[in-house]
């Protein structure tokens, strides 16, 4: 019999063979073996494994994810749907099954045991990666009344059924995605750190905003990396791109151009300008080893150009749109070469992946979220402000803008998305959004552990009265700014505001939050009624503009 390995998202029956105080041990006809953690057993807190599953017991289970450094199935019984759990829908078909005699004893899991630590750790950072909290909203919001909808609308989601379906590959691209790929932009990107002063990445909206905000908000403002990274091609502004180019004449500089059909104007014309400065400096040669270029994976005007000229491309799937598109080429790329871990961005988004495609509402923040934001839009609150506390992730605010803003706002609907970054902007805007029209609701995204702290040093002469905060972090001044400031909003100004707490910003985390946000829009757009992935306005605003600049056939 020709053995068949499972895979992320079957669900599966298999034997139980062990129980240890983390987990149970479960083996498969194919002869696969796999760990249930204890925090994959039930919803509920689970004090001892045996209450639920016992030794020889056959269990049916939904497959997480595969560990292949220690050769196991990650599994879990609670991320099985009511259906599943009621109806299994074995995912292969076997020709003349046979039954595989094994003989297991503790010792064949030795190795395994050996070895689970630290995915004990990455478990439980898995559980902890993104939490909701809503208790700053004074309104009671009936989420069972939306149950049925979300079933409904995640079913649709899944199975491709809705307007736009065929632009959700990004829905389970981070276990589709190409490892060759990945592996290739590992690679590159170690090139471009060893060979280069600085990488320009040429692109616009989604072609450069989520690998922006993600470099930002891992490296900081202030980053001392030795590969610096700078933008063009997301404006026309001739004063910024002037500027830019008579930067780079002194620069060692390679060029990542993301475009899907190699037209985009913005970014068109900027990497013209820079390709054209580039073999001024270097030659024809030598710049095609310092060209790489992200785009449709056979056909466009860019796709053409690399393949007559050799310089090496990324696919920017068919079945993913510009704004969704931060965990593929389009921004893994930038940010591998910024020396972040794509890998373990790519394995948050998988976590997330698997946790939120959950049509159990109340067990799914992402869903909870995004059934929030349509009860606000449907009650008179139609401008979101995303709020951070933290100016590195002040980038992840315009990527949201983009995300939300394109999705929704069409057919006279959507909320309007805006951004500001708190304690900066509460000396600007602070007083409008307490105390200002009453159409905001808040989504502040807090960190809960800082990667760097800093404590309040003590003053002998004390002239700015700030020796009661000696010895405290800043984080924790941070924090309390935080609290201070929602509860004003709260109670003054019956600003709800919605809590996004991130265990803490590192290529994992934000790569499930990333995810989050995706699959959140999508349903949220889809509760609204329009189709998340077209952009109707923009195609306009392009016709009219190509008519002005004399483009022939406008």
């Amino acid at each position: 019999m020709e053995r068949v390995y499972y895979k992320a998202n079957d669900i599966i029956v298999g034997r139980v063979t062990g129980i240890q105080p983390y987990g149970a041990f479960v083996v498969f006809e194919n002869g696969q073996t796999g760990l249930i953690h204890i925090s994959e057993i039930s919803s509920k807190f689970v004090k001892n494994i045996e209450d639920y599953v016992k030794v020889d017991d056959k269990v049916k289970v939904k497959v997480l994810g595969y560990e292949e450094k220690n050769n196991y199935l990650k599994l879990s019984i609670k991320a099985l749907g009511e259906r599943e759990r009621q109806n299994l829908k074995k995912p292969f078909s076997f020709n003349k099954p046979k039954r595989i005699k094994m003989i297991f004893t503790d010792k064949d899991f030795y190795p395994l045991k050996e070895k689970l630590n630290s995915w004990i750790d990455e478990s439980m950072e898995e559980q902890n990666m993104i939490s909701l909290d809503f208790s700053h909203i004074i309104e009671h919001v009936d989420f069972d009344s939306y149950k049925d909808k979300i079933k409904e609308i995640n079913n649709m989601i899944n199975n491709k059924t809705g307007e736009g379906s065929d632009f959700l590959g990004w829905t389970t691209w981070p276990n589709d995605y190409d490892k060759e790929e990945v592996e290739r932009m590992v690679k590159d990107a170690a090139y471009v750190r060893e060979h280069f002063e600085t990488l320009v990445v040429c692109g616009i909206g989604g072609s450069y905003l989520g690998a922006r905000a993600a470099i930002e908000a891992l490296r900081g403002l202030f980053s001392n990396d030795k590969l610096e990274i700078i933008y063009l091609g997301q404006t026309f502004s001739p004063t910024y791109i002037a500027q830019v180019m008579e930067y780079l004449k002194n620069k060692k500089f390679a060029i990542n151009v993301i475009s899907k059909s190699g037209t985009t104007t913005e970014t068109s014309i900027a990497f013209r300008l820079l390709r054209e400065l580039l073999i001024k400096k270097v030659g024809v040669e030598a710049s095609r080893k310092a060209i790489f270029a992200t785009t449709d994976k056979e056909k466009g005007a860019l796709k053409k150009l690399c393949n007559a000229e050799g310089y090496e491309t990324f696919v920017l799937p068919d079945n993913i749109g510009g704004r969704y598109s931060v965990l593929t080429a389009v921004g893994l790329f930038p940010i591998a070469c910024a020396g972040i871990d794509i890998k373990k961005m790519l394995q948050g988004a998988f976590d997330a992946m698997v946790k939120y495609d959950n049509d159990n509402l109340l067990e799914n923040d992402c869903y909870k979220y995004a059934v929030l934001r349509d009860y606000f839009y449907r009650h008179n609150k139609p401008v979101e402000l995303f709020v951070t506390y933290e100016p590195s992730l002040s980038l992840i605010g315009e990527w949201l803008k983009q995300l939300f803003g394109e999705s929704e706002g069409k057919d006279k609907k959507g909320l309007f998305p805006g951004s500001v970054t708190f304690s900066t902007d509460l000396h600007s805007l602070g007083q409008y959004i307490q105390q200002g029209s009453p159409v905001l609701f808040e989504t502040t995204i807090h960190v809960n552990t800082p990667n760097i702290d800093i404590k309040v040093p003590h003053d002998d002469e004390n002239l700015d009265g700030l020796n009661y905060l000696e010895g405290k972090t800043l984080s924790f001044v941070n924090e309390q700014a935080m609290k201070g400031t929602i509860k004003a909003h709260e109670e003054d100004g019956n600003v709800p505001n919605i809590l996004i707490n991130v265990n803490k910003m590192d290529a994992y985390h934000l790569g499930a939050l990333f995810y989050f946000f995706m699959r959140a829009c999508a349903m949220s757009a889809y509760l609204l009624g329009v189709n998340p992935f077209n952009q109707p306005g923009v195609e306009i605003y392009k016709r009219n503009m190509f008519h002005l600049l004399g483009k022939p056939g406008f």
